[in-house]
């Protein structure tokens, strides 16, 4: 038995995404930036794909531009933005469980000469609007928050801390990688000037994203050698990946509420059997018990090391992940954990079960009791 319970790294693509993207790559072969008849008739297909794209986010078509999946999409807006506003300071703010493509990059502009101040998080993952206020500064020119945490699963408070960033005159970029197709999302009644998008966590492809640039805001190119995105992102468009991306998201809108109520379910149901086949004092639920996306369950087992039960449950036909990366062959712990401030045997031992497509109530439960049967098993030998 084979169950893919690691969403939160990557989906699987819908099949009316495949058949959508193959159309175009046996049927279109056009450069969207070639003036013919067949580079008009790609600019058409990449410009039909952003229309639908902005509609459901509320968007003009003009404030997205097409990257290739959120790690660009979040440099381009952090580097292409301060890049832009340089003159107006060198202190930016950030959290302690951004993903890598975000703290990377601030990493990188220490290096610059930027100050950057790392907001903590509670023990649920959750920023404090008050610490968001009080780390800015006159010369602060740039906030950047996710959305959801692609790792517990905590959603921040956007709406507050992008009313703080506007009355401070402040950019904020937000990434949205992980919320994208859980949380409803309005750009143009939210106050953000940023936000990072890919389509691979919506059951879209590989290798493609988007990042929504508020038109007020200027923004530097990264990449040169090319006009395309309005002179914001140079390079030929993905244009199969983008309708891809496109078709996607207009099955995310359309079924939101249904997705949204099958996660519901899986993680009641994943949770129950938990309780039954472990104990419920034998498992901790990590990130927020309300404010959360519904996919994502990040649960310890104190009794069990992490890289010891992902380990396990992958002979037994289940893919998971845990809180950590590897790096260098080593397994380190993971920087949200740690931010969060947890205790060593829960950050020890925590792992990421994240559902969606293809998943059902039995995937669940058959894991539930894959991990009690570990359980009990390690504690026999011990």
């Amino acid at each position: 038995m084979n169950i893919y319970l690691d969403h939160a790294a990557s989906t699987p693509v819908h099949p009316e995404v495949a058949e959508a993207m193959l159309k175009v790559m046996t049927g279109q072969f056009g450069n969207a930036s070639s003036v013919h008849a067949f580079g008009r008739a790609a600019k058409r297909t990449v410009s039909s794909a952003r229309d639908k794209i902005a509609a459901f986010l509320g968007s003009f078509p003009d404030e997205l531009i097409f990257t290739s999946g959120g790690t660009e999409s979040d440099n381009l807006a952090i580097f292409g933005a301060l890049s832009a506003h340089e003159n107006n300071g060198k202190h930016i703010i950030t959290t302690s469980i951004e993903h890598h493509a975000v703290l990377h990059s601030f990493e990188q502009l220490e290096q610059e000469g930027y100050e950057v101040t790392y907001l903590p998080v509670d023990s649920y993952g959750l920023v404090s609007t008050d610490d968001v206020r009080s780390a800015i500064r006159p010369d602060t020119i740039l906030i950047s928050v996710m959305y959801a945490n692609n790792e517990v699963g905590t959603i921040q408070p956007i709406e507050e801390i992008g009313s703080i960033a506007r009355e401070h005159g402040v950019l904020f970029h937000v990434d949205a990688v992980q919320a994208l197709g859980s949380v409803p999302i309005n750009l143009h009644a939210l106050p953000v000037d940023m936000m990072s998008f890919s389509a691979h966590k919506i059951n879209g492809p590989q290798g493609v994203g988007a990042l929504y640039l508020r038109r007020e805001v200027k923004l530097n190119p990264i990449a040169f050698g090319g006009l395309q995105e309005r002179k914001r992102r140079a390079g030929t468009e993905n244009m199969a990946g983008i309708v891809g991306f496109a078709t996607a998201v207009e099955l995310a809108a359309s079924h939101m509420e249904e997705r949204t109520a099958h996660d519901l379910e899986l993680r009641s149901v994943f949770l129950e059997e938990l309780s039954k086949e472990v104990g419920e004092g034998e498992f901790v639920l990590n990130g927020h018990p309300e404010q959360v996306l519904p996919h994502i369950v990040n649960v310890s087992f104190p009794s069990v090391k992490t890289e010891t039960m992902l380990m396990n449950l992958d002979v037994e036909g289940v893919a998971c992940a845990s809180g950590s990366a590897c790096t260098s062959g080593s397994l380190t712990r993971s920087h949200v954990l740690e931010a969060m401030q947890l205790p060593e045997e829960i950050m020890d031992s925590a792992i990421r079960f994240s559902f969606g497509l293809g998943n059902t109530k039995k995937d669940l439960v058959y894991t539930a009791q894959k991990v009690g049967t570990i359980i009990k098993r390690l504690r026999s030998r011990a």
